[in-house]
């Protein structure tokens, strides 16, 4: 199966262990720890490396022997975003530097004055852009819509140590009571923000080929933009070297009302072109292209 089931690996006593020298001894210190860390889901997860290396060899390209070094570079990576994203949670923003690729979309959304969709990605660390979008002035709320199964005791641990979010969070309910929240707040001129690349077991999917061949994704999240009448926006935040932030976002053309499809395509396109840039911050370490059940 290609769905995410919903979790994300770690144990409360390693984010204690990274929160203690992010504090204590700074957020470079914290890396060096990343380094076996790294190694240890290099070596003892091995449906993860086999996700993973296939995404680098045949979707990227590497050759064999770099795609495995890639594996580790990518592990190492996202343990970087995770403790850049608990560092500026707990108050040291002031340490890391961005910039800001197509805030002209965001503005010209904003003054529209009938809300918006952001669709973002498993790719970077899109989870700290509130932490930015408060430096750019702009008036909005945003509303994150998810699935809430993440570790309970981790998320209550992380959420306890950080700085109280803006963010207002909508839950997907069995129900379908989450669109009637999704239209409040679009009635209220505010953001609503999806991420369009894991589905869970049961839901509805579409279809498209990303990095040339094809994968399933969501169909709710683009069933829902393409309806719904509002402005579509791609939003991304990528990190560099240095403890510097790069967000990117592109406003969605060449869709049509009411057709999904050409919103899933519209997204497909703009991953590649992210993934393209930034090969090891793709974060889905599950089989993704489904591939146990298709040719590769």
């Amino acid at each position: 199966m290609s769905q995410w089931d919903g979790r994300s690996k770690g144990t409360l006593l390693g984010y204690k262990i990274f929160v203690f020298f992010i504090k204590k001894l700074g957020v470079r210190t914290a890396y060096g720890l990343l380094i076996f860390v790294a190694f240890y889901y290099f070596l003892f997860y091995p449906k993860n490396f086999r996700d993973l290396f296939y995404y680098l060899h045949k979707r990227q390209g590497f050759s064999f022997l770099r795609a495995i070094v890639k594996v580790y570079q990518t592990y190492f990576v996202f343990g970087q975003t995770i403790i850049d994203k608990v560092a500026i949670s707990a108050g040291l923003r002031n340490r890391f530097t961005y910039n800001f690729d197509g805030i002209e979309h965001l503005q010209a959304v904003l003054s529209e004055n009938k809300g918006g969709i952001l669709i973002s990605a498993h790719v970077g660390n899109f989870e700290i852009s509130e932490r930015f979008f408060s430096d750019l002035d702009l008036s909005f709320q945003i509303n994150q819509v998810t699935v809430d199964q993440e570790v309970s005791i981790i998320k209550a641990y992380l959420e306890k140590m950080a700085d109280k979010s803006e963010i207002k969070h909508i839950f997907i309910q069995e129900d379908m009571s989450h669109v009637f929240a999704i239209n409040e707040a679009l009635a209220n001129k505010e953001l609503i923000c999806f991420t369009g690349d894991r589905y869970f077991e049961g839901s509805k999917v579409l279809k498209a080929n990303l990095l040339g061949k094809e994968a399933i994704f969501p169909a709710g999240p683009f069933h829902l933009a393409s309806r719904l009448g509002v402005p579509i926006i791609f939003v991304y935040v990528m990190k560099e070297p240095n403890q510097h932030y790069h967000l990117y976002a592109r406003r969605a053309t060449e869709i049509k009302h009411r057709d999904a499809q050409s919103v899933l395509e519209a997204y497909v396109g703009s991953v590649e072109r992210i993934l393209k840039r930034y090969p090891l911050q793709w974060f889905n370490f599950f089989d993704f292209w489904n591939r146990n059940k298709q040719a590769s």
